[in-house]
């Protein structure tokens, strides 16, 4: 889809792309930006799987804009405040460029550029636009916020403040001893409450660069080692004594449950033998017969009536 756009854009000259650097913000695997020339394009991607993703096809990739990108083109995320920040960051470079389908909101962002300065003909195709546009747009630039005693940032999950099912998990955590890991950290929130239950080391394992940025700032420590990595890939150098995890579920707008089951056998793999894993999940996931079979004993805590917080000790040897 954001090939045809780009394509046609570049064909029609609804898009010319002056000398220098070009910056693509916000791909994800599965983007076909081929049309784009190789040799002086940038991949900019804080996930770790789509950053490595693309580093694999021969890519230039970052986790930040080239300062001397001459060409930013914004692929439009979801989320209203994340997609303004982008976009105040594309602004300030001499070919400013959005694109995006319909369900992300690419109409209602083209009419507020629209409001604040000007917008070229949009290239409508596969559901979606792309513009080039100009405007002032320091207003939409990204502010980090402190909620709750934590810094956030626009874009990352969670970002008005911890969410339902964290809050049951640290509040339902026993006390933890030895090495401990949070399998997708966020900004931090379960992992300030391993600390406060009496994790001696902590590893915090985040896909997202912003968030683990976040992380930093909120979990300081002299035993805390930060890792920007895939959850369900990542193995430490020894086993571990716990394992805290709120994983996602979703992969774009849909629900996917093996994200979540990958993450619980992952945990599993990572544990010491009487090793514990302290979930939480939505209760309609189908995760406990995955949870039976990894783990030797598996205990539902608690938890509410859209979360369960269970406790799985013992994983049963690898597979």
């Amino acid at each position: 889809m954001r090939a045809a756009r780009l394509g046609l854009a570049l064909d029609t000259g609804a898009l010319t792309l002056p000398e220098g650097r070009i910056a693509i913000l916000g791909p994800h695997a599965g983007d076909d930006i081929s049309a784009l020339p190789k040799d002086r394009t940038v991949v900019v991607q804080g996930f770790r799987p789509d950053h490595d993703h693309f580093a694999a096809q021969g890519w230039q990739t970052a986790v930040v804009p080239p300062a001397d990108a001459t060409t930013m083109i914004v692929c439009l995320p979801r989320a209203k405040a994340h997609a303004q920040a982008m976009l105040s960051v594309a602004a300030k470079v001499g070919v400013s460029v959005v694109d995006g389908q319909k369900t992300d909101g690419i109409d209602s962002v083209l009419r507020d550029l629209r409001a604040r300065g000007t917008v070229g003909e949009a290239v409508t195709k596969a559901h979606g636009k792309l513009a080039v546009f100009e405007a002032d747009l320091d207003e939409w630039a990204a502010a980090p916020r402190m909620v709750e005693g934590f810094q956030t940032v626009p874009g990352v999950f969670s970002a008005d403040g911890p969410d339902r099912g964290s809050v049951l998990l640290a509040d339902l955590l026993g006390p933890l001893k030895g090495r401990v890991a949070d399998l997708g950290a966020g900004w931090g929130y379960l992992s300030r409450a391993a600390l406060a239950k009496g994790a001696a080391e902590l590893d915090l394992v985040e896909a997202d660069a912003a968030a683990l940025e976040c992380a930093r700032i909120n979990v300081p420590g002299e035993n805390v080692r930060f890792h920007w990595a895939d959850a369900t890939t990542w193995t430490p150098d020894r086993s571990l004594r716990h394992v805290v995890c709120n994983p996602p579920f979703h992969t774009g707008r849909d629900a996917d449950p093996a994200l979540g089951i990958a993450f619980i056998t992952q945990a599993a793999r990572i544990l010491a033998s009487e090793g514990t894993l302290w979930l939480v999940a939505n209760r309609h996931l189908p995760y406990r017969e995955v949870l039976q079979a990894a783990f030797r004993k598996v205990e539902e805590i608690g938890g509410d009536g859209a979360f369960r917080v269970v406790r799985a000790e013992g994983p049963n040897r690898r597979r």
